[in-house]
C-alpha cells in the first residue's frame, strides 16, 4: 500500500489536531500540521508531501498562491480544500486524487 504524506494547513490548533488524528487513523497516511502559512511552503519544498490539506481560517490569496506554488513543483503534490464534514468526506477527497488506492 502505498504511504500518503499529507501536510495540513490551518490557523485553528484544535482542527488540525483533530485532522491529524483522523488521517493517522488510516493505514499508510501520515499528517504534519502547520499554522504558519510562510513555514509552508519551505516545508513543502523540503519534504516530500502528496497532499497539502487546507483547513480553516487561511486567507484566500494564501489558497491561490500555494495551488499555485504545488502545480510548479516537480513533484506530484496535490491540494485539497477542506474545510468539515468528517472523515468519509476526506476518504472520498483523497479517493478522487488517488483512485488507485480505494480497495
Amino acid at each position: 500500500m502505498k504511504t500518503l504524506q499529507f501536510l495540513v494547513i490551518g490557523k485553528n490548533q484544535e482542527i488540525l489536531e483533530t485532522l491529524k488524528r483522523i488521517i493517522e487513523n488510516n493505514e499508510g497516511w501520515k499528517a504534519e500540521i502547520q499554522n504558519d502559512e510562510t513555514a509552508s511552503y519551505d516545508y513543502i519544498r523540503e519534504n516530500q508531501v502528496d497532499i497539502v490539506l487546507l483547513s480553516s481560517g487561511l486567507e484566500e490569496q494564501f489558497e491561490k498562491d500555494i495551488k499555485i506554488f504545488c502545480e510548479n513543483l516537480d513533484k506530484e503534490t496535490k491540494v485539497i480544500d477542506h474545510y468539515g464534514g468528517g472523515s468519509g468526506l476526506l476518504k472520498n477527497e483523497v479517493y478522487s486524487l488517488f483512485p488507485n488506492l480505494q480497495r
